[in-house]
């Protein structure tokens, strides 16, 4: 789209009812030959938050046009409130939708634009016109309701000292403002954000992310939010959607990714920085990292080749006040790891090298610093550090990538404990 040229979409519909639960059924596109959605189901509750992430091309965005009804669907059902959507006009649907550029009118002024949504919903056809408008009696009717309502969001959304201002006289955190309230004056039952804080610098991204996270509580609307930025997933949502390829990889709480990823493309989207894989062995009954035995049981009968997930923030170092394991144990595993790299990001140093045992994998090591902390002992000239993993913290994935249960063996007792549980 050239720059310059928004585009504008309005969802209008009936502005008495907040919240709804939307239903997603088996829901598939293609454009041409190139499958886009295969057979997505999702419910979102009434007043749920949801994002829905992945990398570009994975068809998040293509999903959100289609429950707005800017795309139709090749097969499945779109339901909101238990109501079929298939073949409704985006206007007969009450969804309002926040797009990646904003899409504010330039010649209108902040309030102008934030009031057409209402104008295009209450005014006859008659008198929308420009020019015509404001000469007709509906318009005279209805413009209080309409200034009553813009200001009441433009307070909310703390811009009201802006509305007579143009989008070129307004920053990029206080155009995403407008965008936001043009599409809450509305009163929509479901509010749908196209990558909104894309365009906007690091900074003021964690402003206005905190902003939408204080909109959603205090309005109690249904969010769907689509991002492929993982920190605005994991601190905003209610439950996150990860989707690859068209398809859903897992759906849940933010920590039951983290924590519990289905499969080793989940563990590798979640978590900053990606989690570390190695390899590892299972023989008999025993799980092994080189000559390391770990503690550790798998859940099936499995032997051969795995693969192993360690956190960069489950690994701790010896002998470094403020970046040693606290809690050592039996259980601790202990291993070697050559250094070859330290970012220091203030509060926290980026620990790049490889574990001993397998010396051909990089590995990276998340430490927070404390008062403690021994900064000449860390960038020593020594490349060589001891480090202990905690094994309750270690992910096994066949080698397909699909996750294995495991049970963390206690060494007092004959029986293991569950660790966790099945992917």
């Amino acid at each position: 789209m050239p720059s310059g040229v928004p585009l504008i979409v309005f969802l209008t519909g009936n502005l008495g009812c907040k919240m709804a639960k939307l239903s997603l059924k088996n829901i598939k596109k293609s454009f041409g030959s190139t499958e886009v959605l295969k057979n997505i189901s999702l419910d979102v509750e009434d007043g749920e938050f949801i994002s829905l992430v992945g990398q570009s091309g994975c068809g998040k965005s293509t999903l959100l046009r289609i429950i707005a009804g800017l795309e139709a669907q090749d097969a499945g059902d779109i339901l909101i409130d238990g109501a079929p959507m298939n073949g409704r006009e985006p206007k007969d649907r009450n969804i309002a939708m926040v797009f990646q550029d904003y899409a504010l009118y330039p010649h209108m002024s902040v309030g102008e634009n934030m009031s057409m949504p209402l104008i295009m919903a209450r005014l006859p056809m008659h008198a929308r016109l420009p020019g015509i408008r404001h000469f007709t009696p509906a318009h005279r009717r209805e413009k209080p309701g309409i200034d009553a309502d813009v200001e009441k969001v433009a307070k909310q959304l703390r811009i009201e000292h802006l509305l007579q201002r143009k989008p070129a006289q307004l920053s990029g955190g206080q155009r995403q403002r407008v965008a936001l309230g043009r599409a809450l004056v509305r009163n929509p039952k479901v509010f749908l954000m196209d990558e909104p804080l894309s365009n906007l610098d690091a900074k003021l991204r964690v402003e206005v992310r905190s902003e939408i996270t204080e909109l959603h509580a205090s309005s109690g609307l249904t969010f769907i939010y689509v991002t492929h930025d993982q920190t605005e997933a994991m601190t905003m949502s209610d439950r996150v959607a990860l989707m690859q390829d068209g398809a859903f990889l897992q759906v849940g709480a933010p920590n039951d990714l983290y924590a519990n990823p289905a499969n080793i493309d989940v563990a590798k989207f979640i978590g900053s920085p990606e989690i570390n894989m190695i390899k590892g062995a299972v023989t008999s009954d025993q799980v092994s990292i080189g000559n390391v035995a770990l503690p550790i049981a798998l859940d099936a009968p499995f032997n051969g080749a795995v693969q192993i997930g360690i956190r960069p923030e489950a690994i701790t170092i010896n002998g470094v006040p403020g970046l040693a394991f606290a809690n050592q144990s039996e259980r601790t595993i202990q291993m070697s790891f050559n250094k070859r790299l330290v970012e220091d990001l203030g509060p926290e140093v980026l620990i790049h090298g490889a574990l001993a045992v397998e010396p051909n994998r990089s590995i990276r090591i998340r430490a927070q610093k404390s008062q403690n902390y021994g900064e000449r002992e860390l960038f020593a000239s020594t490349s060589q550090l001891d480090v202990q993993i905690d094994p309750s913290s270690l992910l096994f994935f066949d080698p397909s990538g699909k996750r294995i249960s495991s049970k963390l063996k206690i060494p007092t007792h004959n029986n293991p404990v569950e660790l966790v549980g099945a992917a």
